[in-house]
């Protein structure tokens, strides 16, 4: 084995961590009979030769030797090198990737089609190996034939053939998952593909098998799906949980941990794997397993963890690729978490909680019970589960209403959950106070104070005072209390600007003088962010703030507060002559973000800047979006004609979905639109649309869902009289 690999020229090449001369030192590591040793191997692959699926010079050097590897019988734990072959050699670019492509990306582009271009070449070897009698590599082969052979037709036969004689349960759903796969990359099969899906789901299969099949339809041709898709999922899911092979669940009793810990090991064994995550843990047929202290293995660890106590480990990724299938479908995907929240398995309802956050931040609804029920596993002693549904009910602000009860009732049970303690950094406050606090629910309100007593204050409580709003003004003593013993070093931002946040959100004018103390002793390390947060204070106290007026007039002439300082001193004094002059600087200055900030101080002046109206029309055309956005918005704050900035305002409305917030709130203020407007036009098909105006595949926002319910409300508000536009 690896015959010539010392004649390669390693030391030539790089990979993601410097010189690739160790790279025969992996190799060789991956053939190992030390499992600890495979494991290291396998994670330097993944960590520096295949980095975060780069392919570099020594990447593909490495091919000739991986398929070495994973043809012989002798190496243990081949199916996690079937995998890394697949990162490598599974990458394609679309006709739209190479237009995108720059010269210094040429090289990398390059990389990745001749490793796709000599991992194909090879890819014939995963048909013999689909019928391996590792399971682990069997589990990895059907895959890597979906995704590197050039043969579809050939793969799928090969898929239908070793379906029936495949002994193990899981190595199925990967057979049934590589057809999805086929038809997703070769489009004219997927007819054909979903013909055999539908066989699958109609014929007596297991439950795990027909469950399969359903996801992979719901995600290659959901329009083949059955009508009645709710209750035929749900019925598999009972039938997987009542299987002869699923382990009782224990309700909602509690054992102890060390309880908890035996009846993980009797399950699963003290070093149970995970044997379909990424990266390539493989399969345990015969191969000791350890706890090496590397990437693969933590994984691996964090998996088994998860996994103990369950029956069926895959269902969940079943069920996510479902989802994902059902896409827009909201009104499918709700009634089946309904019914998996009411399941008494335990880990169905862990998945669906889950599950349910991902539905919510991603799309529009009607979840009132689908919130309920998630509140409901606050109470489960299972802190998974209870974790898991407080995590999500934070992010769902006032949606999570029907779950307020719960909530407090989780708050008033559990003191030592209302802060939490990290290894680095000041402490934050629990999900549950801050779901709580974001309805504006009062009973935050002891957890709060609490908090407020402690030595570190939570760097995360000044936004949940904002949050929680009226019922916080008991807190405002407290707040002036801890901000006037701030010292005044270089850690004083980070201690101050929880206080101020929380003052700011209060408009606790009583304060001035503790922020008055701030704003003079700001010390010069992050002096300008302390500074910046003391004067949102003072303006946010408007009138009430009038001791602090010789010291805004003389920030004024500070660089790096002039703008915000006259915002502040307008809101507190209203004196245009002193406000104006700073701001007609700040507007022409070289900076955008200067530019922006005066602009919109002087929508806040109204009429009162009428000076400014030409060089607010000039910023129109800027190529800053959000400049042109700020100026469009001031101009018709201070013009008071809303027909004058509409055009920019839309166009940057469809241009960048982030401006809409911002864009709508503008067109609330302006009143009722017209009902034939284009503004119009273009309320109604927001409103219309089912999917949230900021979902991202693959990473979400924590105030995604709040910022989007604000743009529908908005929304309303322009269209009222104009004829209202409704969500599904």
């Amino acid at each position: 084995m690896f015959s010539g690999i010392d004649e390669v020229d390693w030391a030539s090449m790089e990979h993601a961590y410097g010189p690739a001369d160790d790279v025969p030192v992996l190799l060789r590591g991956l053939a190992s009979a030390d499992p600890a040793e495979r494991e290291s191997a396998l994670d330097g692959m993944y960590g520096a030769v295949h980095h975060q699926g780069d392919v570099y010079a020594c990447t593909l050097a490495c091919i000739p030797f991986l398929f070495e590897l994973v043809v012989d019988p002798a190496v243990q734990d081949r199916g996690s090198v079937v995998e890394l072959l697949t990162s490598i050699g599974g990458f394609d670019l679309d006709e739209d990737d190479e237009a995108e492509i720059d010269e210094d990306e040429i090289e990398g582009a390059a990389n990745y089609a001749m490793a796709a271009a000599a991992v194909t070449a090879g890819a014939g070897v995963f048909f013999e190996l689909i019928a391996d009698e590792d399971r682990g590599v069997r589990l990895a082969a059907p895959l890597a034939l979906a995704t590197l052979h050039r043969q579809p037709v050939r793969v799928l036969e090969q898929l239908r053939e070793r379906l029936p004689v495949e002994p193990d349960e899981e190595v199925r759903l990967a057979l049934v998952e590589a057809a999805g796969r086929v038809a997703l990359r070769h489009r004219p099969l997927a007819g054909r593909v979903a013909d055999w899906l539908r066989l699958l789901v109609d014929r007596a299969h297991t439950p795990g098998l027909r469950l399969a099949a359903l996801a992979q339809l719901a995600r290659c041709s959901p329009d083949a799906l059955p009508g009645d898709v709710v209750p035929v999922v749900s019925e598999l899911l009972h039938e997987l949980r009542t299987g002869p092979d699923t382990p009782p669940d224990h309700g909602n009793e509690q054992g102890s941990d060390q309880d908890q810990e035996q009846e993980r090991e009797k399950d699963c064994g003290p070093e149970a794997e995970c044997e379909a995550e990424p990266g390539g843990c493989g399969d345990a047929s015969g191969a000791e397993q350890v706890a090496a202290p590397t990437l693969v293995g933590q994984l691996r660890a964090l998996s088994a963890q998860e996994n103990a106590g369950r029956g069926a480990p895959w269902t969940a990724d079943l069920l996510r690729t479902l989802h994902v299938g059902l896409d827009d479908r909201v009104g499918d995907r709700t009634a089946l978490l309904i019914d998996q929240l009411r399941s008494p398995d335990r880990w169905q309802r862990v998945d669906a909680v889950r599950m349910s956050g991902g539905l919510m931040r991603a799309w529009r609804g009607s979840y009132g019970e689908l919130v309920a029920l998630v509140g409901d596993q606050l109470a489960d002693p299972e802190s998974r589960l209870a974790d898991a549904a407080s995590h999500v009910l934070e992010e769902l602000f006032s949606l999570a209403a029907p779950a307020a009860d719960a909530l407090a009732a989780r708050l008033a049970g559990d003191p030592g959950g209302w802060v939490k303690e990290w290894a680095s950094g000041p402490p934050g406050l629990g999900s549950t106070v801050k779901a709580l606090a974001r309805l504006g629910d009062a009973r935050a309100l002891p957890a709060l104070a609490a908090a407020l007593e402690l030595p570190e204050v939570p760097h995360d409580l000044g936004a949940a005072v904002v949050e929680l709003g009226p019922a916080a003004r008991p807190l405002a003593g407290a707040l002036r209390r801890r901000l006037a013993g701030v010292a005044l070093d270089e850690g004083a931002y980070d201690r101050a600007s929880p206080l101020l946040a929380g003052l700011t959100g209060l408009r606790a004018g009583e304060a001035t003088p503790e922020v008055l103390r701030v704003l003079r002793g700001a010390p010069e390390y992050r002096g300008e962010w302390l500074r910046t947060a003391a004067l949102r204070a003072l303006g946010a106290f408007g009138p009430a703030a009038e001791a602090a007026v010789p010291e805004l007039r003389a920030l004024l002439r500070r660089p790096g507060s002039a703008t915000e300082a006259a915002e502040a001193l307008w809101a507190v004094s209203g004196d245009t002559d002193a406000v104006l002059p700073v701001l007609m600087e700040g507007i022409g200055s070289d900076q955008v973000h200067d530019r922006r900030a005066a602009a919109a101080a002087l929508g806040a002046l109204g009429p009162y800047a009428a000076v400014a109206v030409p060089r607010l029309r000039g910023l129109l055309d800027h190529d800053e979006l959000w400049l042109r956005v700020d100026a469009a918005i001031a101009l018709r704050e201070v013009s008071g004609r809303p027909e004058e900035p509409i055009e920019v305002l839309l166009a940057a409305w469809d241009k960048n979905r982030h401006v809409r917030v911002r864009v709508a709130e503008c067109l609330a203020r302006m009143g009722p639109v017209d009902a034939g407007s284009a503004a119009a036009q273009v309320l109604r098909a927001e409103l219309s649309s089912v999917r949230r105006h900021n979902a991202m595949d693959g990473g979400y926002g924590s105030h995604d869902t709040y910022e989007d319910e604000r743009l529908l409300t908005l929304c309303r508000q322009a269209l009222r009289g104009a004829g209202k536009g409704t969500t599904t």
